[in-house]
């Protein structure tokens, strides 16, 4: 579609909304970014899985990029609270290594990777720079990021730890890292808003996944505007 046609399909979708949908989808579109996206490599535990889409959809976050590798990506719906819905969740694999497929997309995307890890070269909350659009790359509980991954990211972020044990758990790690960065960007002048084409498709996509039986309403706006 054209942009001036998007613009009617919403319209159009919009009048099978209620008038508080709407006022909700208006209020959170604000605040949807894709500056800062977030990486998860073999995360498997449901419960963790869906902790850390809950904690992206609160903080702004639109994207997800999902590497199944040896394990396959599951959500508890329990924990999740419906977050999934309000994401876009890109899912790699295809390949013998997805995690080297999922670095190349987003790089071609223009995004640098930040592997959320110990590293000697690491940075910590505070430090790192939020100029350019940046992955976090999250592992798993007990192994954490792969070789592959820790190896070709682009740079590596650290949490402080005070007490004995080893590490976060990775739904907390991810909460404490997007709820510390994304406040950060939109405290800055940096320009992380979605761009108006970006909201106008995402806002679609919310009302599709709303409505039901959404497809068949497409159908009947395209065949009503092809026919008019």
């Amino acid at each position: 579609m054209d942009l001036k046609t998007k613009h009617e399909f919403l319209r159009f979708l919009s009048g099978y909304l209620t008038e508080n949908r709407r006022q909700l989808f208006d209020k959170v579109i604000q605040y949807r970014t894709r500056h800062i996206t977030v990486v998860l490599e073999d995360i498997f535990q449901p419960h963790n899985a869906s902790a850390v889409l809950r904690s992206a959809d609160l903080t702004g976050i639109l994207d997800v990029h999902i590497i199944e590798n040896r394990n396959k990506y599951s959500v508890n719906p329990e924990v999740a609270m419906g977050s999934s819905k309000w994401l876009n969740l890109n899912k790699y694999n295809e390949t013998e290594d997805n995690t080297l497929a999922a670095y190349d997309a987003l790089r071609k995307a223009g995004y640098r990777i930040v592997a959320t890890t110990p590293h000697t070269h690491d940075q910590t909350l505070d430090e790192i720079s939020l100029k350019g659009k940046m992955a976090l790359v999250f592992g798993t509980e007990l192994k954490g990021l792969s070789e592959t991954a820790i190896a070709n990211a682009d740079e590596y972020l650290r949490i402080p730890m005070y007490g004995f044990t080893e590490s976060y758990n990775i739904s907390v790690s991810a909460a404490l890292t997007l709820f510390t960065l994304t406040e950060k960007m939109r405290k800055s002048q940096i320009p992380w808003q979605l761009s108006a084409e970006e909201r106008l498709d995402t806002l679609i996509e919310w009302a599709k996944r709303t409505i039901k039986h959404a497809e068949l309403f497409e159908k009947e706006f395209l065949q009503k505007r092809k026919s008019s």
